[in-house]
């Protein structure tokens, strides 16, 4: 997982990288720079000359940006299925702070091809690039065949059971270490023969603990050292381990934790003087801060420092998370022991000393379980993220087997809390030391328990997390609020049931806070509840399919919309009819009317709901599956179509006026050129709010030379202004003359498809859409090109900047 961690982020640098050049071209080049030196060059070239020119011009452009680290070229072409970059384009590429790759990063890299596949794609659009690889990077069969003929030594079933067995016994030794390490401190200094004696044999077991992590340590670098390097005998060379160790990110955390681990084993082995107190408690505490020290780095080498954005908070919050699991399932086996150790006759001497421990370990265990909670909690937004994710992937899965093993593990903690511990205090022989055998018994398999769900915390450390995931659903209907409209009974019956339920829940509580009244209104509670849920979960149901919650493999882009609205008239519009009606010739004879594809059920519908109609038809209805007809690409360019289509639909009623935090229609991304200037996205501008203008000259030209006018106080309100011509004009620029000096890009190339695109949202010979910072479009003004009253559109502008910006989902992921 360390590799797919650092391909990860070596990956997002150089998607990061381009976007960076993006905009350093776009700064060293303005755009009204532009537009004057192309009007010279109409000036002085006939129209033949000028693509001349643009053709000479172009592969300047790409050497310059190629020497500054970017060959612009060769990110803007379709990567194939299992294409690796090679090391020309590596150079150009993959650079850091200012020096070339080392080789393992490199590897990384090519490595990072095949696990997030055609994700960095997303960084392109329009026609440069109108297909995306799976959300977050779908493993695709073919390029993992082609990359294990490539690597010998690849993750086979033997190579994952070593490493899922090394990594789990280097993540339990470590948690017993610290474990180890705390509970002894937690329980005291004591002068009792049999307590002395548990130290002892605590001190040992922690020595053989960091023997054990510093041992699985090594075994787990070499497994990832061979799956790096492609060879198996590379976990055995010195050059390719230290590779490893100083060329990523896991190598460097592992060789901090190696230091600490190899210090505390050798501060261990030590025969240290602790008569005076405060010479046990340094010794002591030191060996708990040098276990602590060594564990919590962990989560920097693992999924939690793939996080982005957000890195430094989701590595805070994993070690906590270990933290956690260090006190508490650590300290488990020590505890163990000292039960077993005091329930004796022998060890009767110890009994005080060991019921106080329990007692202090029982307030500690509690407060660990609760960050356990808080930080597994937030840790799991960031790697699931959703319902589907949690049923739907393998790391989802393996998530909820953890907390399956958790939960049955508190349930032994809660009995032995409540019941056992009490009895502690009890007459020895009658009372205390059987409750002592019985808790020693049930903490062993609460320690058990635990030691399990490190195993399942290690093989989720080699899955990639839900989010790296495309979910499959398991089940046959979803939950959803979109089920009522239009739909007052229903709505009437869900609301009655979730009241119903929220009085099933205050009984709950009052049965948890009450004793005297707990299995009545618990009883109560649950009927309630019971029936809560079946009257208002019905209504909400909507048939699902295993695709419902995939995300589109092609990008929700222009050049996407414009091929499958091709594919649309086609092999649709017989029946559902040219515009989506459901007014086809070809659908009058159906057993069911064709749907109106316009209507506002089918932006309710999820993508991946219209993916699997499209693949295998809807029985019944007389529609037959395209799966064996059209490619997968070609279904989610047909899908895209769609979604354009019913919003386009829907954004009728929307006018010039900003609706505040009211965001719901996407701008589809598209690529374009001014002149001979590099291609740039709208996605690049994001952060801005963009004016995109489809005019038509001579109509337009009034209130062009008014934005024109303007276009200081727009950009000081931070807004981009973009023309396309409707008439995909390529001597644009020089027909809207030199005066007014316009400087805003006026698009020259690419505008063919994105007046073909965002025509489905507004028809008119003069059309303006407000794009917000987030890639929204947020208000709409049609008209005939004539001068209008452009302080109500910079009012407009003023109320989008006075919104905050909601962290949420980039557009181009919404499913609608």
């Amino acid at each position: 997982m360390d590799g797919l961690v650092e391909g990860k982020r070596d990956d997002r640098r150089a998607v990061e990288m381009r976007g960076d050049r993006r905009r350093r071209t776009r700064d060293r080049i303005g755009a009204g720079d532009v537009v004057h030196r192309v009007h010279g060059r109409f000036d002085r070239h006939d129209g033949e000359k000028q693509g001349q020119d643009r053709s000479d011009d172009a592969p300047r452009t790409r050497a310059s940006d190629c020497r500054h680290g970017q060959q612009r070229d060769q990110d803007d072409r379709p990567r194939e299925p299992g294409r690796v970059a090679g090391d020309q384009e590596l150079a150009c590429v993959g650079r850091r702070g200012g020096r070339k790759l080392g080789r393992l990063e490199r590897g990384a890299l090519d490595r990072a091809d095949v696990r997030v596949g055609r994700a960095r794609d997303q960084d392109r659009g329009g026609e440069h690039e109108q297909r995306q690889g799976p959300q977050h990077g779908e493993h695709c069969s073919e390029e993992t065949r082609g990359t294990q003929r490539r690597l010998p030594f690849r993750y086979t079933g033997r190579v994952y059971a070593l490493g899922l067995a090394a990594r789990w016994l280097h993540l339990a030794s470590s948690v017993l270490l610290v474990g180890a390490a705390a509970m002894i401190v937690l329980a005291g200094r004591s002068d009792r023969a049999t307590a002395q004696q548990w130290e002892r044999r605590v001190l040992a077991s922690a020595w053989v603990w960091a023997l054990l992590a510093l041992v699985s340590g090594l075994v787990v670098l070499g497994v990832q050292t061979a799956l790096f390097e492609g060879r198996a005998d590379a976990a055995f060379e010195a050059r390719a381990v230290g590779r490893v160790l100083l060329e990523t990110q896991a190598g460097r955390v592992w060789l901090v934790r190696a230091g600490l681990l190899a210090v505390l084993a050798a501060f261990l082995s030590l025969r240290v003087s602790v008569e005076r107190r405060a010479d046990w408690r340094a010794a002591r505490g030191q060996n708990v801060l040098l276990g602590v020290a060594a564990l919590v780095p962990l989560a920097a080498a693992g999924h939690a420092a793939a996080v982005e954005p957000g890195t430094a908070r989701a590595i805070v919050l994993d070690g906590l998370h270990l933290l956690g699991a260090g006190f508490w399932v650590g300290g488990l086996l020590p505890l163990a022991q000292l039960l077993s150790a005091s329930s004796t006759e022998a060890g009767a001497d110890a009994r005080p000393y060991a019921v106080l421990a329990v007692r202090r370990f029982s307030r500690a265990a509690f407060l660990m379980v609760a960050v356990l909670a808080v930080t597994g909690t937030a840790l799991a937004i960031f790697h699931v993220g959703s319902v589907a994710g949690l049923v739907g992937t393998s790391y989802g899965r393996l998530l909820l087997s953890k907390l399956a093993l958790l939960l049955l593990a508190l349930v032994f903690a809660a009995l032995n809390r409540s019941v056992l511990l009490a009895r502690l205090g009890g007459d020895g022989p009658t009372v205390g030391r059987p409750a002592m055998r019985r808790l020693s018994g049930f903490v062993v398999v609460e320690a058990a328990l635990a030691l399990g769900i490190l195993i399942v915390v290690a093989a989720m450390n080699v899955t990639p997390p839900a989010r790296h995931e495309p979910p499959v659903w398991p089940f046959t209907i979803r939950l959803s609020f979109a089920a009522l409209e239009g739909r007052a009974d229903e709505t009437m019956r869900a609301l009655i049931g979730s009241q119903v339920a929220v009085v099933g829940l205050v009984a709950l509580i009052a049965g948890l806070a009450m004793r005297a009244w707990r299995l009545p209104l618990g009883a109560v509670a649950l009927a309630m509840l019971g029936a809560g849920a079946g009257l208002g979960l019905p209504p909400l149901a909507i048939d699902a399919y295993p695709t419902t919650y995939l995300r589109p493999s092609v990008a929700y882009q222009v050049g996407a919309i414009t091929a499958g609205a091709a594919l649309y008239q086609a092999n649709c519009a017989g029946c559902h009819g040219p515009r989506g009606a459901g007014d086809g010739p070809d659908g009058r004879g159906l057993p069911r009317s064709p749907a109106d594809l316009r209507a506002p059920h089918t932006a309710q519908h999820t993508a991946g709901d219209l993916f699997w109609w499209i693949s295998h038809g809807i029985p019944g209805s007389g529609m037959p599956g395209f799966g064996s007809r059209l490619s997968e690409e070609e279904r989610w360019e047909l899908i895209n179509y769609l979604r354009a289509l019913s919003a386009g639909y829907a954004a009728r009623g929307m006018g010039p006026t900003v609706e505040r935090d009211r965001r719901w229609l996407v701008a589809p991304d598209f690529t374009f050129t001014v002149g001979p200037t590099p291609p740039r996205a709208l996605k690049d501008y994001r952060g801005r709010s963009v004016l995109i203008v489809l005019y038509a000259l001579p109509g337009s030209r009034a209130r062009m030379t008014q934005i024109a006018e303007h276009e200081g106080t727009l950009a000081m309100l931070g807004v981009e202004v973009i023309a396309v011509p409707i008439d995909a004009d390529r001597n644009a620029i020089r027909r809207l003359g030199a005066e007014p000096r316009v400087m805003f890009p006026v698009v020259t190339e690419g505008a063919e498809t994105i007046v073909a695109a965002y025509r489905l949202f507004a028809v008119a010979p003069h059309v303006e859409l407000l794009v917000d910072r987030q890639g929204f479009i947020r208000a709409i003004t049609r008209s005939r090109g004539e001068a209008g009253d452009f302080d109500a559109l910079l009012a407009q502008v003023r109320q989008l900047n006075e919104e905050k910006i909601v962290t949420e989902a980039a557009p181009e992921e919404h499913v609608h």
